[in-house]
C-alpha cells in the first residue's frame, strides 16, 4: 500500500462499511472528508487499478431478504471442462457465485463450486437439479454444504 496517501486512506477508512445509502453515496463521503466528487471518485478508481479496491458491489444480506436456505453446491466435473460449464452455471439466477477450485485428493474430489439461494429448502433441492441437470454426464459427483449462520459480511478494516 505504499502508493497511497493520507487522503486514499480516508476514503478507505469512510468506505469500509459500505457506501452511504443516499442517492448520491459519492457526494457524501466528499462531503465528509472535505474533498470533491471528482477526487474521490478519480481516487478509487484509481486505487481499484492498483487493485487496492477490488470491486465497489451490492453485498446482499440473503437471510434479511427471505433466503434462508442457501448452500454451497461443489461439484466434480471433468477438468476439460470446467470452464464451459461454469460460465453456464454462474448465468444461473439463483447461482451468487460460481468458481474453480483445486481439488484435494484423495478427501475432496470436488472443483467447481456453486452457492445457491432459496427461500425453502425444497426450493434449493430444485436448483440443485437444475445444476444436476445442466452438468449430466459430466458430473462425477457432489455434495451440498449448507449455512446456518452469516459468518462475514465485510472486507478489509482499517483503523
Amino acid at each position: 500500500m505504499s502508493n497511497l496517501d493520507e487522503i486514499d486512506l480516508n476514503i478507505m477508512r469512510a468506505t469500509q462499511a459500505g457506501l452511504p445509502l443516499t442517492a448520491k453515496p459519492y457526494h457524501a463521503i466528499a462531503e465528509q472528508l472535505g474533498l470533491s466528487v471528482d477526487q474521490v471518485i478519480e481516487r478509487m478508481r484509481r486505487m481499484q487499478e492498483l487493485g487496492v479496491i477490488r470491486r465497489i458491489g451490492a453485498v446482499p444480506n440473503h437471510y434479511k431478504l427471505g433466503y434462508r436456505f442457501n448452500g454451497m453446491t461443489v461439484w466434480n466435473v471433468p477438468d476439460e471442462k470446467i470452464d464451459a460449464l461454469g460460465q453456464r452455471i454462474g448465468r444461473l439466477d439463483f447461482v451468487s457465485h460460481c468458481y474453480h477450485r483445486p481439488r484435494h485428493l484423495p478427501l475432496w474430489p470436488y472443483n467447481l463450486f456453486a452457492m445457491v439461494h432459496g427461500r425453502s429448502q425444497e426450493e434449493v433441492d430444485q436448483q440443485i437439479g437444475q445444476i444436476a441437470a445442466i452438468l449430466g454426464q459430466d458430473n462425477l459427483g457432489s455434495d451440498v454444504l449448507y449455512s446456518t449462520k452469516i459468518l462475514k459480511k465485510t472486507g478489509f478494516r482499517s483503523k
